[in-house]
Formats: structure tokens, sequence, C-alpha cells
């Protein structure tokens, strides 16, 4: 349940003069740390509001984060007449995107939402998706044995503790604090809204909304191309589907040979064959056939020296290697990972001949896969590069990960003037989770170039305080005014949003 609102006074919201300019949209990107919220206002050719919800979710490592939350989806409702979002958008299937949705439904169920957008990749009835969610139900589950195993196990040696650490980070984004399945989260987004959830894929005209005319939303992922949904930082690094992929597969089998003593599980994958040799767990308890292998583990890999030197470590078990067969759940912690990600959906808003792009958490794999779309609008024929090359806003990619918003085909091809950008980051709260590279410092050094200094980041000192101090002045590039609103402090220290008004 969300944290409820108390009667105290709440922070006020501090801003900056308007310009005479009005502006196109107002977003409000809320500051949880690890995870995405953020609000867009269009207005009416009559001048009313039409506000777009893009997702709604917390890393489950943030600190009182489900209390974060609920501020949050508070601060919705109050500035929403009373709740009302006229398009929800869930860009993908992970936790720190949707779990708002679950945690803080009490809330939510008050709101009144026009349609909810998903992408292909969540439709039950697609038969690629449904092959999708079996690889991940799949690799998932071999993925919770491994963790729960290694969170179990002592003196583990340092590759396999960041193993552990890893797997408890990834499984960050597919689990709450108490075990809930990211998909509770957005089915419960789903059921905010009466109607069915429209699915998107690339592909055809430009959606309109017939509110807003002259707005065209461009739909750039996720691909329907299983290699771009696959692919991970080179081409030839992909995971195949079937049966959750061959490291699914021998995670699984691994965990069930190690983990139940039943003589008739057969190890498919093993190298040898399955009547030779014996169980480590059966010759450390002397349970083996051969005494002859009981007695040399025992010797040099389990009892300790009787008689060591000075400079002998007298402990001989950190010569076996019993959980580094494990390692294997890593690379398929980051396939999946990186191939959720790569299901984001992403929409280039176009309005005036400007364009804000909003890629979710989309990875390489779903930009390179925008390189030949194309679409037919009126007379003319718009295709990625230019809409890239008009793009005057960017809510940048994963975090501000290394291996999202590439150069070539994503960052040097935004050449607007105009460009400026928002990163949903605290870096100290990605360090908690051992991500010591995310914001990743070349993506923030091109990032400050390309928009002459306009980036603001979710963990900037600034937002903590009262005066509205970004590290550029305004109006400047599409930005036209800056407003921001500090959380409890007492409680949780930051902001709670930035809210910009963008030309």
């Amino acid at each position: 349940m969300s944290r409820k609102p108390t009667t105290r006074s709440k922070p006020k919201a501090t801003s900056a003069p308007a310009t005479e300019q009005e502006p196109v949209l107002t977003v409000r990107h809320y500051c949880q740390g690890i995870g995405d919220c953020h609000l867009l206002t269009f207005k009416t050719p009559e001048g009313k509001p039409f506000r777009i919800l893009i997702d709604c979710g917390i890393h489950v490592s943030i600190k009182d984060g489900q209390a974060l939350v609920g501020d949050i989806v508070t601060d919705l409702k109050d500035n929403t007449e009373g709740g009302h979002i006229d398009i929800l958008v869930v860009t993908h299937e992970h936790w720190d995107h949707v779990s708002g949705f679950l945690t803080a439904n009490d809330v939510f169920s008050t709101f009144t939402v026009g349609e909810v957008w998903m992408a292909w990749t969540e439709n039950p009835a697609d038969a690629e998706a449904v092959e999708l969610d079996k690889f991940k139900g799949q690799a998932l589950a071999a993925l919770q044995g491994a963790g729960q195993r290694l969170e179990g196990m002592q003196d583990l040696n340092p590759y396999m503790g960041r193993v552990r650490d890893g797997l408890q980070a990834v499984l960050g984004f597919q689990f709450g604090a108490t075990g809930q399945r990211v998909r509770l989260a957005r089915d419960a987004a789903a059921k905010l809204c009466k109607k069915a959830p429209r699915y998107f894929e690339p592909g055809g005209p430009p959606t309109t909304i017939p509110q807003l005319p002259g707005l065209n939303i461009y739909v750039l992922g996720p691909p329907r191309d299983k290699a771009a949904l696959r692919l991970e930082d080179q081409a030839g690094a992909m995971f195949p589907l079937a049966r959750g992929g061959p490291l699914a597969q021998a995670l699984t089998c691994g965990l069930k040979m190690n983990g139940e003593n039943d003589a008739s599980l057969i190890d498919e994958l093993s190298p040898f064959e399955h009547n030779v040799g014996s169980s480590l767990s059966a010759v450390l308890s002397g349970d083996a056939d051969d005494s002859k292998v009981i007695d040399y583990v025992r010797e040099h890999y389990s009892e300790p020296i009787e008689h060591a030197a000075p400079q002998e470590n007298p402990d001989q078990s950190w010569r076996r290697i019993d959980a580094d067969w494990m390692g294997i759940a890593a690379d398929l912690a980051l396939q999946i990972d990186r191939g959720v990600n790569n299901t984001s959906l992403v929409l280039a808003f176009e309005f005036n001949d400007r364009v804000f792009l909003f890629p979710g958490d989309a990875q390489i794999g779903n930009w390179l896969s925008w390189s030949d779309l194309e679409w037919t609008v009126g007379q003319k024929t718009v295709t990625t590069n230019d809409l890239l090359a008009r793009t005057v806003y960017l809510k940048v990619a994963h975090h501000c990960s290394q291996n999202a918003t590439p150069q070539k085909q994503g960052l040097d091809l935004m050449t607007s003037p105009y460009l400026s950008a928002f990163i949903p980051t605290n870096r100290d709260d990605a360090k908690n989770v051992h991500w010591t590279k995310m914001p990743y410092e070349g993506i923030l050094t091109a990032l400050a170039a390309k928009t002459k200094g306009r980036v603001i980041r979710a963990d900037d000192e600034w937002l903590k305080g009262s005066e509205v101090k970004p590290g550029f002045e305004w109006p400047s590039g599409s930005i036209l005014a800056v407003r921001s609103k500090p959380r409890d402090q007492a409680r949780v220290p930051g902001g709670l949003w930035v809210e910009l008004d963008l030309a």
C-alpha cells in the first residue's frame, strides 16, 4: 500500500518566470533515483490539458522506495484534476518502470485513464510475444534458483560474490521487495482503464490524437526482428528464445543436480557419462563408493592441513570451486536484462517540426532496428534520421548506461542546436547495486557538448533546495522555463520532481 498523505504542510514547488512564448509541451520528471515516471502535458486548441503518463516505478534497492512512490502518485493525483490521465504508456515490463501501479494501487485505482498503450511484446494474443514470454519465465526461474542458492552459501570467492550481487541487482528489475512479480504490476496498470490496452509496433502511419491536431507520434521500437531483440553489445552476441536458452537449461539442470538427492537425475549437458564419477556432496560426507577419492578430496580440498607451514593457509576449502558453475548466471542475467530492455516502447512526439524522444530503456538492439524505418506523412517521407536530427528533447535511455544511447546511430544524429536532455538516475543509488558506470561518463560528456550543458539529472544537488539553479540559463535551446519541488527532506532527501516547459 502506498503512504497516505499527512496533514503537515507540503514542500512548496519552486519556479522561475515563464517566457512570453507558449510551450508546446510541459514535462514533469519525477526523481526517484533508479526508475522512470514522466508526466507529459499538451494543450488542446481550447486550452485544456491533455496528459500522457509514461511509466511509474522504482528499483527495489531504493531506500524507502515504496513510500517515495506513494508521494509521487499522490502528487500526480493532486496535479491532474484528481487523477485524470488521457493516455498511460507502459514502456516495458521492468519493476523500476511499473512497480507504482501495484504498490500505490490504492491511490492509482481512484484515477481515470482514457487509454493504456503498451508494446506488441506485452500482447497475450501475439504468438511472438508469447514465445518471448516463455523465455523470460524459464530464464527468470533459473536465475531465482541461482540467486537463492548463492544467498545461502558461505565464503564465496570474490568472483562469485560479484555474481551474487549482480543477480540481486538484475532480479530487482523483476521482483518487488516481498517477491511480487513485475507481471502483477504491469497488469495493474492495464486495469486502470476499462478498455483493453492498445499494442504498438513500428510501421504504418504515425499515431495522431484528435484532441491535439498537429501532433504526430512515431513508434520506433520495439522491433519485430528477433535478432534485434536478442542483440547485446555486438551483432553476434544473441540468445535463443527456445526453452529459455542453453544457459537457462544448464543452470536449471545444475540446480537440480546439486540440490536434490535423487540418483535418477541426469545432467544432459554434462561432458561425462552420468554413471562416471561421484558427486562432491557424497564425497565430502563419506558416502561415495570410492574410498580413495574420499581420502584424496579430504586431504587436498576439505580438511585443514595438520602441520601447515607459516605461509600456508591451513584451510583447504579455498581450492574448491563448489559454486563457480553458477557463474553462467551472470551471462544469463545480462541477456534477459538487455532483452527485456530492448522490448521498450519507443515514442517520438513531433509537433511544429520539433521532436521530443522518449525511448524507455531501449538498448543497442532496439536503437539499431530504427535505422531503416520511414513513414509517409501527407506528401513527404519521414525517416528515423530525420526524426533524430529534429530531436530537441531527449529522455535519456536506460538511466544513461553504457549500452544505451549509441554514439553513431544515436547522439551523432541528433544535430539540433536546441537539444536538451533529462537523465533519470541517481549515481549513489546506482553504486549501491554495483552499477559503478551509471550514468556513463562518455555519454555524459557527449550530452553536455551536444546540449551546451542543458542536461538535468535526477540527483542534481539544486533539486534538494528551494531555488531553481540548474547549470544553464533559460530560456535556452528547447527549454523555456524550469520548476522543481523537493521531497520531504527529513524522510527521503532529494528532489521530488523537476518540470520543464518545452518548445
